[in-house]
């Protein structure tokens, strides 16, 4: 008879350290290495200073934007869907209304044992999901090239992003109006102020992130003062 071995929850958290950190290593350095494995193989020729100038620009953008991304991802996600998000990519269009559906359906709270694993299950299907998609997109984008072009269904495809967002967004808007009233004319008023924003969706929902939790912040606190005032006049 085989004795079933406790879990040890610090154990597994410690193996998941080491996985994912050895994996997002070799990932970075894959990506690093491609467009030089690229130019060897093609006999291409590298324009350093082009390439330096555009390595400073990206890096600019994206190092302040990463680690805003750490900080505000890791409490919420836990330590290895983090990983994997970080490593498959594509964190704010699916890994994470799949990781708060699945919160939600399980009804775990941030921080906690259960939660942890719900959320790693939960991006890891996602990634499994996306990428078979993906595979299968590409076998069949030959076959299917003339029904995707066809006039007729041209506007339905135009409009699958905003639909789909529009439907994972509202399960979220409808839990707090004023909040979301908030942060869409903020939002509203800052991409119709500045254009050029509206690419940057990552930098874009860190920005109003901020300002939705600080508004939130304050209505507790005028709650709160309320609640204490009321307490205080019986």
């Amino acid at each position: 008879m085989v004795e079933s071995k406790e879990f040890d929850f610090e154990e597994y958290i410690k193996n998941t350290h080491v996985l994912g950190t050895t994996f997002m290593l070799i990932g970075i350095f894959l990506l690093l290495a491609a467009p030089f494995i690229i130019a060897s193989a093609t006999g291409a020729h590298i324009n350093w200073d082009g390439f330096s100038k555009s390595v400073v620009k990206v890096l600019l953008i994206y190092v302040p934007s990463s680690i805003a991304e750490f900080l505000i991802y890791v409490p919420l996600l836990g330590v290895g869907s983090v990983y994997l998000s970080f490593l498959t990519g594509n964190l704010t269009n699916l890994k994470l209304p799949c990781a708060f559906s699945s919160r939600e359906i399980a009804q775990t709270n941030p921080g906690t044992k259960e939660d942890e694993i719900i959320m790693t299950l939960s991006i890891a299907t996602s990634a499994l999901v996306t990428m078979s998609v993906i595979a299968l997109g590409v076998a069949l984008i030959v076959p299917l090239t003339p029904v995707l072009q066809n006039p007729t269904l041209k506007p339905a495809f135009n409009n699958v992003l905003p639909a789909l967002f529009g439907a994972l967004g509202y399960q979220y808007f409808i839990k707090d109006l004023k909040l979301s009233a908030f942060a869409m004319v903020i939002m509203v008023a800052i991409c119709s102020a500045i254009p050029s924003l509206i690419g940057q969706t990552g930098t874009m929902i860190i920005v109003i992130g901020a300002f939705t939790i600080g508004m939130a912040f304050l209505i507790f606190k005028i709650s709160q003062a309320k609640a204490k005032k009321m307490m205080n006049d019986k």
